[in-house]
C-alpha cells in the first residue's frame, strides 16, 4: 500500500497506534447529530478513518501536504469537496463552517501553539478542541496558578475555555518517534461570553507580566508606564504565575480606570 513519508520540514510525525487513535476520536463529545467537526492535519486518516464511522460527525479536514491529500482522497472517497487544502493558519476558519464546530487533530508540534492562538481568534464559534500535541506544551496549557508551567497560553486559553487533560502518549506509537512525550487534552468553551475588562489591553498585560516572569509585577509590567498608586498596589509584589485568570482580568480593569479606560 503507498505510504505517506513524513515531512520533517512540515513537523509530521504520524500517529500508528490504532487503540490510541481511537481513543482520541471517542475523546471528542458531541450533543447532536451531525455535528460540525474540522480535523486539523489528518495526514494518513488515522483520526479521520475513525471520524468518518461517527453519525454524529460532519467532517471537514484541512491539510496543507500534498501527498497526504492525494492519500486521503484515494483512500476516503466519502471526503470527496470535504478536503479544505493549504495552511490551517492562514485559513478564515469561518468559512469551512457557517455556525459554531469542533476542532480535532494531532497537532503538528511545530505549530500547535499558533493553532491554539487561532483558535482563541474564533473562541466565539469554536465549542471544543481535543488534539494530541507535545507534553510540555499541554502542561502549560492546563497548568494552575503558582505552577512554574503557568504560563501566557495557561492565562489566555483558561479565560474562555475549560481544560482537561486526558492522558499522555509515548514516542513509540509515531513514526518516526518525536523526541519528547506526547500527550491529548480537550478544550471546551466555558461560559464566559466577554472579559469583564479591555480584552486587548488583557493579552498585552499577560504577555508583558510573562515576558520578564521572574521579576514581580511591578518591574515587569514598568513599560505600560502605570500610574503611582497602582505601582503601590500588594498585588504589584507578586510574580506573573502567582495571579489566577481571575486576577489579571481585576488587574487589567484596575489599570483601565486608572488610565482613563485607555488600552493603548
Amino acid at each position: 500500500m503507498y505510504k505517506v513519508r513524513p515531512k520533517k520540514s512540515l513537523g509530521q510525525h504520524f500517529l500508528h497506534d490504532q487503540q490510541i487513535a481511537r481513543r482520541i476520536v471517542d475523546s471528542l463529545v458531541l450533543k447532536g447529530d451531525a455535528m460540525p467537526v474540522l480535523e486539523i492535519g489528518p495526514g494518513m486518516g488515522v483520526l479521520t478513518k475513525y471520524l468518518t464511522e461517527r453519525s454524529d460527525v460532519d467532517l471537514r479536514v484541512v491539510e496543507i501536504d500534498r501527498d497526504s491529500i492525494a492519500y486521503l482522497k484515494q483512500h476516503f472517497p466519502s471526503l470527496e469537496g470535504r478536503i479544505i487544502e493549504g495552511d490551517v493558519l492562514e485559513k478564515d476558519l469561518t468559512t469551512v463552517f457557517p455556525g459554531r464546530f469542533s476542532v480535532i487533530g494531532n497537532f503538528p508540534y511545530n505549530i500547535s501553539s499558533q493553532i491554539f492562538f487561532k483558535v482563541l481568534e474564533r473562541r466565539d464559534t469554536v465549542d471544543q478542541v481535543v488534539c494530541m500535541l507535545q507534553k510540555e506544551v499541554a502542561d502549560r496549557m492546563a497548568a494552575s496558578h503558582g505552577s512554574k508551567t503557568y504560563g501566557i497560553l495557561s492565562v489566555l486559553l483558561q479565560a474562555f475555555f475549560r481544560i482537561h487533560y486526558l492522558f499522555k502518549v509515548s514516542p513509540g506509537v509515531f513514526t518516526p518517534p518525536p523526541k519528547v512525550m506526547s500527550a491529548v487534552i480537550r478544550l471546551e468553551r466555558n461560559d464566559v461570553q466577554r472579559l469583564a475588562c479591555d480584552e486587548v489591553m488583557f493579552v498585552r498585560v499577560v504577555k508583558q507580566a510573562f515576558n520578564t516572569r521572574r521579576k514581580t509585577l511591578r518591574n515587569a509590567l514598568k513599560n505600560l508606564n502605570l500610574p503611582a498608586e497602582i505601582s503601590a498596589l500588594e498585588i504589584m509584589n507578586k510574580r506573573a504565575e502567582q495571579l489566577s485568570v481571575e486576577e489579571f482580568v481585576s488587574l487589567t480593569l484596575l489599570i483601565e480606570q486608572r488610565r482613563g479606560g485607555a488600552s493603548g
